[in-house]
């Protein structure tokens, strides 16, 4: 059995309590051609690619049924995971109507939220053609979104998860420590992303996120820092260096943020300014995580950071300070993040045990740059683990 067979029984077998949980009778996956549209569940939940129109049905009381055009059926069939596979030629419409029948739920979660892109893989055509075959029953006005259950299922990691994971996180850990022994003043922004680069294709590894950001390298208080590529600006002693990594393996992501400090002549250590940042940034990060348990909203360890941060004099971070990493770096679910607007109804999740965080916050030193911290962390029964070794003291290059 291949790890995709695996993590897709795995996660299937969870799915009837979560459904129980969260008062849904049925849950509806809709694709099509998902090379070009994929759906973020497909991994989780099919573990294949389809082409044709297709419809993944799971059930409160445990049936999985497949609805696939005939020459998807056998990649569905070898991954194993649904004992009921249903083929069509001419058109899906009658046989998923059919079965919705059979099944009568009275709710029917499908794939897409408002809040959650990780649940929102609908298209807005397959929405019309699920109405429209659909129309004239009662299960028309029974959708409603998958956004919680997707959340349940896709934050609650399992130990298959969890490990990869891990292993994800030590393989950055190791590249970092190498990069770690190249720098130096001087250096261009660009060759110091050469290094990661040259070190992810070494060790065969992808990327958590695009290639070109992916790191992200910041020396000094010229660069802006964001979602941005690195440049040719240079190290230079008395100013801060920011880099943001993180690498894909077997099929799971790490997300770090690590720092240095190019000392000035006649330094041994770096200035005030920059230990008070420091400090001030990892104060709000741990302020965040001793709220980090299961049952606490997201919006709420983001506050105790927040709150952390600003009484020290701090700018508010427009950011979150936290998302939850997995198969992707923004796995999706429970944010820690504030309540606006642009997050939903995300941070009003709740944070549960088995789920992956980071935590990360960050302040400007005027005239040295960013501070940028990003650790790792697993939500425990009655706290988290640092998945990450933290970065305690600032990396100082002399």
């Amino acid at each position: 059995m291949t790890d995709a067979s695996t993590l897709v029984r795995e996660k299937l077998d969870q799915v009837p309590a979560i459904l129980d949980e969260h008062g849904v009778d049925l849950w509806l996956t809709f694709v099509h051609e998902t090379m070009l549209t994929p759906d973020p569940c497909l991994d989780l939940v099919v573990g294949t690619s389809c082409t044709w129109q297709s419809a993944f049905l799971l059930s409160r009381s445990g049936e999985r049924i497949a609805i696939v055009g005939r020459f998807d059926a056998p990649g569905v069939e070898q991954v194993g995971a649904y004992p009921e596979i249903v083929m069509y030629d001419e058109s899906v419409r009658p046989v998923l109507k059919e079965t919705i029948e059979r099944l009568d739920p009275d709710t029917i979660a499908l794939n897409y939220s408002a809040s959650d892109p990780a649940a929102d893989g609908l298209t807005h055509g397959l929405w019309l053609v699920l109405r429209e075959t659909l129309e004239g029953t009662p299960y028309a006005d029974r959708l409603v979104s998958s956004g919680q259950v997707v959340g349940s299922l896709r934050g609650r990691k399992s130990s298959f998860e969890i490990e990869r994971i891990r292993a994800a996180i030590g393989e950055t850990e190791e590249i970092f420590a190498l990069v770690r022994e190249q720098i130096g003043p001087g250096r261009k922004e660009t060759e110091i992303a050469a290094v990661f680069h040259d070190e992810v294709s070494r060790r065969g590894l992808g990327y958590a996120w695009e290639a070109g950001q992916c790191p992200a390298v910041d020396t000094g208080p010229e660069k802006e820092v964001g979602h941005t590529g690195p440049t040719e600006l240079q190290t230079r002693p008395g100013v801060l260096l920011h880099t943001d990594f993180g690498v894909l393996k077997d099929g799971y992501c790490s997300d770090l943020q690590r720092m240095w400090y190019l000392l000035d002549e006649g330094e041994s250590e770096p200035p005030g300014d920059v230990i008070a940042a420091w400090d001030a940034v990892w104060a709000s990060m741990d302020a965040g995580a001793a709220v980090l348990r299961p049952g606490v909203q997201g919006h709420a360890v983001d506050a105790a950071a927040r709150a952390s941060l600003v009484a020290a004099g701090y700018d508010e971070p427009m950011h979150a300070l936290g998302h939850q990493l997995g198969r992707a770096a923004h796995d999706g679910g429970t944010l820690l993040a504030p309540l606006w607007d642009r997050y939903g109804d995300s941070p009003r999740g709740l944070v549960e045990e088995g789920h992956v965080y980071t935590l990360e916050y960050g302040a400007q030193v005027p005239g040295r740059g960013y501070i940028g911290l990003e650790e790792d962390v697993l939500v425990t029964a009655d706290g988290l683990e640092w998945l990450s070794a933290p970065q305690r003291e600032l990396w100082l290059v002399g």
